[in-house]
């Protein structure tokens, strides 16, 4: 099954996450600052990342640009988590790198299928 990288400045959010994704066979990792997850996506090389856009210091957007300029880390699906539900936020986050955006609180049925689509795990 595949491994998936939770970033998110929240460790409950990747404790929760980390349970459910677990439950159904994913391998998950977690970063807790989007410098962290730099690191480990590019040492760990997951399947996918769910990257939280809202973090201290480097954010979301940007990470994922540094994650998109890298031949390391460049081909790995993204799926942009934010608690912010305005079209601008989606917009930004697509042309920051993302392959799909995810609102908070987590439709964990609809999330599953879009992790399940951009992993090759249907």
């Amino acid at each position: 099954m595949a491994t998936i990288l939770i970033v998110d400045d929240e460790p409950e959010n990747i404790e929760l996450l980390n349970r459910r994704l677990s439950r159904r066979g994913f391998t998950v990792l977690g970063a807790t600052s989007a410098e962290e997850g730099l690191c480990v996506a590019l040492a760990e090389r997951p399947h996918l990342i769910l990257m939280d856009i809202k973090m201290p210091n480097l954010d979301g957007f940007d990470a994922m640009r540094m994650l998109q300029a890298d031949p390391g880390t460049a081909g790995i699906p993204v799926i942009a988590l934010t608690a912010h539900a305005m079209q601008e936020d989606r917009d930004r986050a697509l042309t920051a790198g993302a392959r799909d955006y995810e609102t908070k609180p987590v439709d964990l049925d609809r999330l599953l299928a879009k992790i399940r689509h951009l992993t090759g795990a249907d």
